[in-house]
């Protein structure tokens, strides 16, 4: 069977998220499917039918996300892929892909990125890991700064009510937005979701919560944290703090904001579930086996248009290399490219000299945000270098710190 394509109009809507919730088992409550109803981008939300029945779906966002130097890109944020289980093996979540694909290719975005609800999906269409989120349990008994750790006496730190900071929270991520590979900049509904707290939202953590520190000019860095009291049968407290995010402006700033955070009265455990690979925290612990990390795939990026794409970021050192790309899914892109780049502009064209490197576009998508594994893929085999040095060469240029993350899930 072939089940046909095409964009949901808004009556559809209801028919659309009932795929959703039956492939995620989401049970959204009303307040959750209006601001996700409030998000969603009809035009660019494909369905699958059969019949007059919604049986697939993926949608995308229009983000405009931080690429290695600073830039901010037009991205297709993809989201909600979902087919039903009465449909799945059946052709659908293929057909959607290469559908949505060629639609982001149209509008003229070069990239496309996601979060995987299962990581050995997206491979197969071209997507490639391309960043890594830590998640830190600390305890907070043995949490303390290494010698020399940043201070500003200028600095005061605030308790706050999240809704009432909300602008001083948006100023300030908006004033650092740009500092980090991934990090996509926010929408009205953006910040209704992070700022969301109805009982569901809470799922029994409590209110959201909320410190800023701040001089004379203005907030500098923020933390939303939820808490979780309790109490051993000795009456000994065992409370657990879970962060929901923390941004700040300068090192100061952010060394202030986590001693707010795991100084809290009542706490013994911080859980930061969603942190970058490289947060600074590591360096600042004196003790960093406190943060009994663990790490977890976060965002998947597509390289939809290599020419385009990869004159669009910046490069950490030079560069000068013909490489082989294969790409079924994407054929325009299948070919051999001069990538000559350096830290002062890039090119990228098509040629038909002998390649130096022969990869599959996946591989370009994992490197494309500055955290690669070109070379670990050439010691697995995955990738071919015909001129030696060639894979190491351009995964030095490709390369960037900081580390890319976008540290909210879309």
């Amino acid at each position: 069977m072939t089940y046909p394509i095409r964009p949901i109009g808004e009556s559809e809507w209801s028919a659309a998220t009932a795929v959703l919730e039956e492939a995620f088992g989401w049970s959204p409550t009303p307040s959750q499917k209006e601001r996700y109803k409030a998000e969603t981008e009809f035009d660019r939300t494909l369905a699958a039918f059969d019949g007059d029945a919604v049986v697939g779906l993926a949608g995308a966002y229009s983000l405009t996300m931080t690429v290695p130097g600073g830039r901010q890109l037009p991205v297709a944020g993809v989201t909600a892929v979902s087919v039903l289980p009465s449909h799945r093996r059946s052709g659908i979540l293929s057909s959607l892909m290469r559908r949505q694909l060629a639609d982001v290719r149209e509008r003229g975005e070069s990239v496309a990125a996601l979060y995987a609800s299962e990581a050995s999906i997206y491979g197969r269409f071209g997507y490639g890991r391309a960043a890594v989120q830590q998640g830190f349990r600390i305890s907070t008994h043995d949490a303390a700064f290494v010698p020399g750790a940043p201070q500003d006496p200028s600095l005061r730190m605030r308790v706050a009510k999240p809704q009432e900071r909300r602008a001083d929270y948006e100023r300030l991520f908006a004033s650092v937005v740009t500092r980090r590979p991934g990090l996509y900049a926010r929408t009205k509904e953006t910040w209704d979701n992070v700022l969301a707290d109805d009982e569901a939202d809470q799922r029994g953590a409590g209110p959201l919560r909320s410190i800023v520190v701040e001089d004379d000019e203005g907030v500098r860095g923020y933390a939303l944290f939820r808490i979780k009291p309790s109490w051993d049968d000795n009456g000994m407290a065992g409370g657990e703090l879970l962060l929901v995010e923390l941004f700040a402006a300068d090192p100061a700033a952010y060394a202030l904001l986590w001693r707010g955070v795991l100084d809290r009265d009542l706490v013994t455990r911080v859980d930061a579930g969603t942190r970058p690979l490289d947060d600074p925290l590591i360096a600042l612990l004196a003790n960093p086996r406190q943060l009994r990390a663990r790490w977890h795939d976060e965002l998947w990026v597509r390289v939809v248009e290599v020419e385009k794409a990869l004159v669009a970021r910046s490069y950490a050192a030079p560069v000068d290399l013909v490489v082989e790309v294969g790409d079924e899914v994407c054929p325009w892109n299948a070919g051999r490219w001069r990538l000559t780049a350096d830290p002062a502009g890039a090119e990228c064209k098509p040629v038909e000299e002998e390649p130096d490197v022969s990869l599959p576009v996946a591989a370009l998508g994992s490197a494309y945000l500055g955290d690669g594994l070109l070379t670990a893929q050439l010691d697995a085999g995955l990738l071919r270098e015909r001129t030696p040095g060639a894979v190491r060469e351009l995964a030095a240029a490709m390369a960037w710190s900081p580390k890319p993350w976008a540290g909210l899930t879309f």
